[in-house]
């Protein structure tokens, strides 16, 4: 395994936000408490935490017996002994999207249990914890995953098993239909002990959550992650109290929320989350279905509203007391809930979540005083054999991927020119740029006002010969099938939809394919000093 840093700056689609907040520049600093680099902070923010001792021993008892179901790993049984005894905890989290989800899910388990070795390392106990959303409510959003087959098309699983409308995913079980599904992902990604681990946790009677949690526990045994079910009953009574907050400050917390978004905005960064003056960071249940809860649109603190009904405060307030079971956090509260829940040395996540932090850091300081530093997980494209041996025999690089794979077609078919033929034009765009030196250096000392015409003149003509080397290129293309195959196995592999290889293709497929011991060589790689993307050649 080789791995190599690229920049940020030079992939598609990053945001400014996210490349100022890993250079850590200046005019990001007021958003965040700490710098991305763990190793600065690390023993000071451990003197930072504080928690509650009966908090910690409930908090313990209820991942006891989550685990449990999900044939934890001793190591994870461990784990859960140490936070018991006043270890802290490096925590990360992710919808729990079908079959695992896309690879960036496992690397995100893989940075959490590295910092978390890497703070117990320096002097701080500390255990790697994984928040499972199942109070997520985006049914459309985690029930497809994407596999590469064996000619490198992208083929796409869908699971249609279905709950109540908006319904928390942790309550949609699945019924016999998921078997087919299983089969057929396991016909593509062939048998091996991961398959096995897949037929296991995606079967009739599990739910998104617990088979997710089946999965990962297997996975991730070897490092005892521990993982946490958000929408456990047990949780929400502990969490009432931050429910509660969230209502008795609701003005306050949305005064403060619209001002930074003011802030980020003079600072030239975006919002994450559009808030408004009705906005509270509150969802509750009505009917099995997760609706949010609105202030009036006027700002008054004085009634709520969820759908058409209007609740005075002193009623919301009663409900959160004697059914607190009924409302979760929206994006913006789950983190201090998350953080009120557990003892968060730091929270690793992605380029989204670190905007999330950005916003939410007000709600931490409104409701509990200290904010957890994020961290951001571990980015990386893997470059299997074949991608490998199509970029060096095209003498391309993974950058020239992100083209997409109209581009990347005109690309492949420009390097397959004919030599002689590639030559010809080497030759023509070289002389053309001496000849036109020389004429513009002997105009600048006839006539200076001619220099302009010429430089335009010469633009133009290299422009024409540019034009005829891609038509070239797309007459190659035309003859050639085989180019057209290769375009789109590279973008299917490296940049498959226009985005990220971690953001699209299932993490499984590539367990499967090389074995759990690529976990293993994954996670030596990691380098938690290093911010930028890695590619990996396998």
């Amino acid at each position: 395994m080789k791995a190599q840093c690229l920049p940020f700056r030079q992939i598609p689609h990053a945001t400014q936000l996210f490349i100022d907040f890993l250079s850590w520049s200046p005019s990001i600093q007021p958003f965040y408490s700490r710098s991305p680099h763990f190793s600065e902070w690390l023993k000071d923010e451990t003197a930072a935490v504080r928690y509650d001792s009966a908090r910690r021993a409930r908090v313990a008892d209820i991942l006891e017996r989550q685990n449990r179901p999900w044939d934890a790993s001793p190591k994870t049984f461990e784990n859960i002994a140490r936070l018991r005894g006043g270890a802290s905890a490096v925590v990360t989290g992710q919808q729990v999207g079908l079959f695992g989800g896309p690879l960036f899910s496992i690397f995100k388990a893989l940075s959490t249990v590295k910092l978390a070795q890497e703070a117990t390392d320096a002097g701080s106990d500390c255990v790697p914890v994984f928040w499972l959303a199942t109070t997520d409510h985006d049914l459309d959003e985690i029930s497809h995953v994407s596999i590469l087959g064996p000619d490198g098309s992208r083929q796409r699983f869908s699971c249609t098993t279905q709950g109540l409308p908006d319904a928390p995913v942790g309550t949609v079980t699945f019924g016999p239909e998921i078997e087919l599904v299983v089969e057929a992902a396991a016909g593509l990604l062939g048998d091996s002990g991961v398959t096995k681990f897949l037929r296991e946790a995606y079967c009739p009677g599990q739910n998104f959550g617990s088979a997710f949690a089946l999965l990962f526990s297997r996975l991730f045994a070897e490092w005892g992650v521990i993982l946490l079910d958000a929408s456990d009953p047990e949780f929400h009574r502990i969490a009432a109290p931050v429910y509660s907050a969230a209502i008795e400050r609701a003005a306050e917390l949305d005064d403060a929320l619209l001002g930074r978004g003011r802030e980020l905005e003079v600072a030239g960064y975006h919002q994450q989350v559009k808030v408004t003056p009705s906005s509270t960071l509150l969802f509750t249940l009505r009917d099995g279905a997760r609706v949010p809860v609105h202030r009036r649109a006027n700002g008054s603190a004085a009634e709520f509203l969820v759908a058409d009904e209007a609740i005075s405060p002193a009623e919301m307030l009663r409900r959160i007391a004697s059914g607190p079971e009924q409302f979760s956090a929206n994006v913006l509260l789950r983190p201090v809930v998350q953080d009120y829940l557990l003892p968060t040395l730091a929270y690793v996540g992605g380029a989204a979540e670190i905007a999330y932090f950005g916003q939410g850091a007000v709600v931490y300081k409104t409701l509990v005083g200290r904010v957890t530093p994020i961290l951001p997980r571990f980015s990386a494209s893997i470059v299997e054999a074949k991608p490998q041996a199509l970029l060096e025999r095209y003498n391309l690089l993974v950058p020239d991927v992100f083209q997409g794979p109209e581009a990347m077609r005109e690309t492949l078919a420009k390097h397959a020119l004919p030599s002689d033929l590639q030559a010809a034009f080497d030759r023509a765009e070289s002389s053309l740029k001496q000849s036109l030196g020389s004429i513009q250096q002997s105009l600048e000392r006839l006539d200076k006002t001619l220099v302009e015409a010429a430089f335009n003149a010469g633009s133009k003509m290299q422009h024409q010969l540019e034009q005829l080397r891609s038509r070239a290129a797309r007459a190659e293309l035309r003859q050639s099938e085989i180019l057209g195959r290769h375009a789109k196995l590279l973008s299917n592999a490296l940049y498959p939809n226009r985005v990220l290889q971690e953001r699209e293709i299932g993490g499984l497929y590539f367990v499967a394919r090389h074995g759990t011991e690529l976990l293993g060589s994954l996670y030596d790689t990691l380098r938690t000093d290093c911010l930028d993307h890695q590619i990996i050649a396998l």
